[in-house]
């Protein structure tokens, strides 16, 4: 063979070798970049704590620019007019949103940890790929282990400034979130963010306790509203203490929306927002009698929006369904096509998203069983759009209702007006001791200033909601149906809440980090 036929041959194998490499590279690329590959949804969670509903403008506050970044949020997505969460304080609340279980099924009914067999949404995102982070409300899910926290900033950056922010700084929520989302990017990750803002939370922007509590470290102060701006709630005497601190409450109330917004704006500027869903919710009511820690209309109603880029409809409001707590970890989990996990008392309200409608959802079951000071207050409730019952199972003319509701000037200008306002002063009694049922109408009285329990003219209405609270409790195992079955007879209901006490003593604040 001649030395020229011999180049012409290697010359044809080098080049047929690399066509076929460049084949094999095409290949690759277009499995690497297949259009049909599924892309994870990031999920953004971002909640207020101890906000009412109607705090927010695009819910009804009348206090101008109050929280334009959560109105903004709204117009980008899905308003729900009938949410609600089911438990109306903060750790059994969030343990029941990362769950899908009322209190009494995941273990956690007053301030403790959910039970170790108990399956959580970030336990769930974390198998499917994603990397989870938190700020502010840390302790408020525990154990640790259930979570799968990778982005905690004090812990996991070994950074006291977070800390030091009381989770009430907007600009600490828009500098931590910008990190955590470029740990995402780094990591090449989908990812699940819980953004807690610690406002409203007691104690307000710039009230007395604000400075006793914090001192010259307090959290910055983003705006302040006179007594004389505000709106005092229907279900409070508008005098002026009351007044005073519900501007205080409102201080804080904007300080949130800003907090929120610096989580929002720190998305915007990663360039994942596009394929970001994002959930706004408050946890509760306000820190005012007759709201947090309750099962009043204004305890469990909470401002839930949802924005899904080029799946929810922007500026779209259902307000047809009423949806709890409970329902939010099924939905997200349906959401990114996951399996749903066993023993769920919530399910998903995806459909909704996408304007379609579902069937059985005309009511909502709520529950409430400790305060933090382990003082139990077991009490149920059974909603619809139009009435409220609610069951006291702790009303007994002696046990006295206290906890955070009961701090500052409200509940000290409450009872002191109560000692010349006789109108006050039933007010004041009926938050203290409380009666064992309460029927209201909420479409004549949101704010529940009627008890119709006793009215004639409501009677089978009452009776309907007996029996379905009856229904309800059984359905959902809760360890109170037995006494309010038998609620007529006598011993049962003292010794149930016997056995409360009993519980209550056992209940331990287990809080690792």
């Amino acid at each position: 063979m001649t030395s020229l036929k011999k180049i012409l041959i290697t010359s044809i194998c080098l080049l047929l070798a690399l066509l076929a490499l460049c084949t094999s590279m095409a290949g690759f690329q277009k499995r690497k970049t297949d259009p049909k590959k599924k892309v994870m949804p990031n999920i953004l969670i971002v909640t207020v704590d101890d906000m009412a509903y109607n705090s927010v403008g695009v819910f009804g506050c009348r206090i101008s620019g109050i929280t334009p970044n959560i109105d903004k949020l709204a117009a980008e997505g899905m308003e729900f007019t009938y949410a609600f969460v089911n438990t109306a304080v903060c750790q059994p609340c969030r343990e029941s949103l990362q769950t899908g279980r009322y209190p009494h099924n995941n273990g956690a009914e007053g301030f403790e940890p959910i039970k170790s067999e108990v399956p959580t949404l970030s336990e769930q995102l974390r198998k499917a790929g994603y990397i989870n982070g938190i700020l502010g409300k840390e302790i408020h899910l525990q154990p640790l282990e259930k979570f799968c926290w990778d982005y905690i900033p004090f812990k996991t950056e070994k950074d006291s400034v977070w800390r030091n922010s009381f989770g009430r700084n907007p600009k600490f929520y828009h500098d931590y979130s910008a990190r955590f989302f470029q740990m995402a990017k780094t990591a090449n990750k989908p990812f699940f963010l819980l953004a807690n803002s610690q406002d409203p939370h007691r104690p307000f922007a710039g009230s007395a306790d604000d400075t006793a509590e914090f001192g010259n470290r307090r959290p910055p102060l983003t705006r302040q509203y006179s007594p004389e701006e505000v709106d005092v709630p229907g279900y409070l005497p508008d005098i002026p203490n009351v007044r005073k601190e519900v501007a205080q409450y409102y201080g804080s109330v904007h300080r949130a929306d800003q907090s929120i917004g610096g989580v929002l704006d720190a998305l915007k500027e990663s360039g994942m927002a596009d394929n970001t869903l994002v959930i706004f919710l408050s946890d509760h009511g306000a820190a005012f009698p007759f709201s947090k820690s309750q099962c009043y209309f204004n305890s469990d109603k909470t401002p839930l929006i949802i924005k899904w880029p080029h799946k929810v409809k922007p500026g779209s409001v259902d307000s047809t369904h009423m949806i709890s707590g409970i329902d939010l970890m099924p939905t997200i989990l349906d959401a990114l096509g996951l399996p749903l996990v066993p023993h769920l008392d919530g399910r998903s309200y995806l459909p909704l998203l996408f304007g379609k409608k579902q069937s059985g959802r005309t009511y909502v079951y709520a529950t409430f069983y400790q305060i933090f000071a382990k003082i139990r207050y077991p009490m149920r409730a059974l909603e619809d759009k139009n009435f409220g019952y609610i069951y006291n199972f702790w009303s007994d003319g002696k046990l006295a209702m206290t906890g955070d509701a009961t701090s500052g000037l409200t509940w000290k200008a409450m009872v002191k007006a109560a000692q010349t306002d006789p109108y006050i002063a039933q007010r004041v009694e009926l938050y203290k001791h409380r009666v064992p049922e309460e029927f209201y109408d909420f479409k004549k009285d949101p704010n529940g200033l009627h008890n119709l329990v006793n009215d004639p003219a409501y009677s089978s209405e009452v009776q309907k909601f007996r029996d379905k609270m009856l229904e309800v409790m059984r359905n959902f195992n809760d360890p109170a149906f037995q006494a309010f079955r038998d609620r007529k007879q006598t011993g049962v209901i003292k010794e149930f809440m016997q056995q409360q006490k009993v519980k209550a003593s056992h209940t331990g604040h287990d809080i690792r980090f």
